[in-house]
């Protein structure tokens, strides 16, 4: 999976909307320190199991993954924080050792916002 620009975002939700399936947008809201995405990056869920864009990869991306599955069952939107420490980082083979914050956005039925 690779980064995915604005417009092919809003045309992959355009899409699942007009098939009645609920999609979920993950941004990458703040970051600090080293961390595998920028702010801004995207990564789509949709219901029927299928993904687009990618928020870092990793760690991170499976936490990320698991809780855009939460929220298509649930239709709750959040902010969720995610830490990768050196050590963590290190078990993984990974150079990250920073934090994201990731805005978890439902579309479709009834939404709901909860600050996590």
């Amino acid at each position: 999976m690779g980064t995915i620009s604005q417009i092919e975002v809003y045309r992959l939700i355009s899409e699942a909307r007009a098939r009645g399936e609920r999609v979920v947008a993950a941004t990458v809201a703040h970051t600090r320190g080293s961390t595998p995405q920028r702010r801004g990056a995207k990564m789509l869920f949709f219901e029927g199991g299928a993904v687009a864009g990618t928020v870092g990869g990793g760690c991170i991306e499976a936490e990320v993954w698991a809780e855009a599955r939460a929220a298509l069952r649930s239709g709750v939107c959040a902010l969720h924080k995610f830490s990768l420490t050196a050590d963590e980082a290190s078990e993984e083979g990974m150079v990250c050792g920073g934090t994201m914050e990731i805005f978890i956005d439902v579309w479709g039925s009834e939404q709901k916002v909860t600050n996590e």
